[in-house]
């Protein structure tokens, strides 16, 4: 495998942490992007002692020019970014009646406002290369999810525009998808076990009875898909969004 430089965001933990990871095992640099330096210079310390090569960024994708200045770090310091993992993201459930507006808005900026930012400053090196990988996260939610109008919202538009980056790009060699998981055991699913009022350990039994392979999902497993769209052999593949579930989803 061509070593490549890849940045992945939101990726001080979960996901993000286990995607770091694992391009770093296939032989990657990585830039490990979080709104903390701190939090993120963790993971990228495990890279390292693994024998790997990883810079820390504290990045507000959010921000135009933090994400600029963190790309333009990136470049300098690692080489030319030429895979990207839009990881970022909050959230903050509430039902219809009770969310606020400053509560949907902030789901929306960070998911779909941060992916627009930091995908506009990355393509530029992809175009250069002729080689590019954008991986965007979004979710089973998307098709709909109690309490989460604002991030199924944000989810479903990350599908949208997956599909509109591997139209306008695919012409250059870049490649764009997305991975919507199921249930995968986080931080966030923990938060809204929390919020429902319920143990993690009930919330996931529940939810491993609902699902075909008869198990949560744990971050490794969209590692794994990660892997294979950022991969050369993966080149013929875009615009898709795959469903990482244990089972189908309509």
């Amino acid at each position: 495998m061509t070593q490549r430089v890849a940045i992945v965001t939101g990726a001080a933990r979960g996901i993000g942490a286990a995607i770091a990871e694992r391009f770093a095992a296939d032989g990657h640099k990585v830039a490990v992007m979080d709104l903390k330096q701190e939090d993120a210079q963790v993971v990228a310390d495990r890279i390292t002692a693994a024998g790997g090569e990883a810079l820390a960024l504290g990045t507000d994708v959010t921000d135009e020019a933090s994400v600029n200045a963190g790309v333009e770090e990136v470049a300098k310091t690692l080489g030319a970014p030429t895979i990207l993992v839009n990881n970022a993201g909050i959230i903050k459930d509430n039902m219809l009646f009770k969310m606020s507006l400053a509560e949907f808005q902030a789901v929306l900026a960070v998911h779909l406002n941060g992916n627009f930012i930091i995908t506009k400053a990355v393509q530029k090196y992809m175009v250069e290369e002729k080689f590019g990988r954008i991986i965007s996260m979004s979710s089973t939610s998307a098709l709909g999810n109690r309490g989460q109008a604002n991030y199924s919202a944000a989810k479903a538009g990350i599908q949208g525009i997956t599909k509109t980056y591997a139209i306008e790009l695919g012409k250059y060699g870049v490649t764009s998808n997305a991975i919507a998981p199921g249930f995968i055991e986080t931080d966030m699913t923990k938060a809204t076990a929390e919020r429902i009022g319920v143990s993690f350990e009930d919330f996931t039994a529940a939810a491993a009875k609902a699902i075909p392979v008869a198990r949560t999902g744990k971050p490794e497993d969209i590692a794994h898909t990660a892997s294979f769209l950022a991969s050369e052999g993966a080149g013929f593949v875009s615009g898709q969004v795959i469903y990482v579930a244990g089972g189908p989803k309509n």
